[in-house]
């Protein structure tokens, strides 16, 4: 980690701490509590716990992994299905297969993002590939989900397929932060991930001892994520680390600090930044589907029983 890199950060394109800013300071830290996931692969529940008004319009992101599977151990998600959101598989290490119900799919590798809109509703699975379920091997990753608004919940379902070749590199302005913009603006840079809410969505590497401020709109909320060593946030410095999320204040203006000590494993502090605007609307979420009402969920549960959200391909029974 991380897949996406660049030899000199310091030959991209900058992104400047804002002046007079007004910083956003630290809510709350909260330590994401382990679980498994699909067919038994690890994943941390990097949202449980958090009150989802901070967290609104996201519902729960699991990192998966970080793990080093031995032969035959790789697992994946049988089919299931999804109403209501947006899934984001964001693939650190390793190689996923996604397939969908209806005819979406492809290959995600090292530092590739798998954007779903699942919208009316659809059945897909996502599993290793054969070679890595032979070979064994590393695999890391994250797994958002963003609501829709109602307006959108029953839009057809969609698929983007985001290359880490596409994903936008940035540094911070003194080059000790290499940002990789997945979605959203920061200073008129624009990542590649085409949403429906509008969100900012970014992967940070701070270099040990040094300091990341970025501007932040106003009106979107603010989360951070560590996936590996540890620093602190806000200008009251707040500790944070591996495996903890922290939620942001209001403010136009976030700032992350690495440790100048990190874990021989990591020798960086690797974060994981988002932000978006509030739906603010009822949101009921149950398994597999996300809705505005009980009888919304209801009514996704019967649809797929009676085999409306879609049918597995033959070929793949």
């Amino acid at each position: 980690m991380p897949a996406v890199t660049v030899e000199n950060p310091l030959t991209l394109p900058r992104v400047a701490a804002p002046v007079a800013a007004h910083t956003r300071p630290v809510l709350a830290v909260a330590t994401a509590p382990s679980g498994f996931e699909g067919e038994g692969f690890p994943v941390r529940r990097a949202f449980a716990g958090i009150d989802y008004q901070h967290l609104d319009p996201f519902i729960m992101m699991d990192q998966m992994g970080e793990v080093e599977y031995a032969p035959g151990e790789p697992k994946g998600t049988p089919w299931h299905p999804h109403r209501g959101f947006e899934t984001v598989t964001y693939l650190i290490d390793g190689t996923f297969v996604h397939r969908d119900s209806h005819g979406g799919g492809g290959v995600i590798n090292d530092g590739d993002t798998q954007w779903m809109t699942a919208g009316s509703g659809l059945l897909h699975i996502e599993a290793p590939p054969e070679s890595l379920v032979m070979s064994g091997g590393l695999f890391h990753g994250l797994q958002l989900w963003v609501n829709l608004p109602k307006s959108d919940k029953m839009m057809a379902p969609r698929y983007q397929d985001i290359g880490g070749g596409q994903v936008k590199l940035l540094a911070s302005g003194d080059g000790g932060a290499l940002l990789r913009l997945i979605a959203g603006d920061i200073e008129g840079h624009q990542g590649p991930g085409i949403t429906h809410t509008p969100i900012t969505m970014m992967h940070v590497t701070v270099n040990s001892g040094a300091e990341l401020t970025l501007p932040w709109r106003k009106d979107f909320n603010a989360l951070a994520y560590a996936l590996a060593g540890r620093g602190a946030a806000g200008v009251e410095g707040r500790p944070f680390r591996m495996g903890q999320a922290v939620v942001f204040g209001t403010g136009d203006s976030i700032t992350i600090r690495a440790d100048e000590s990190q874990e021989s494993r990591s020798p960086n502090f690797e974060v994981v930044l988002l932000g978006g605007l509030p739906i603010r609307e009822p949101m009921r979420h149950y398994g597999p589907f996300v809705m505005n009402t009980h009888a919304e969920l209801a009514q996704a549960f019967e649809d797929f029983q009676a085999g409306r959200l879609g049918t597995i391909p033959a070929d793949a029974r």
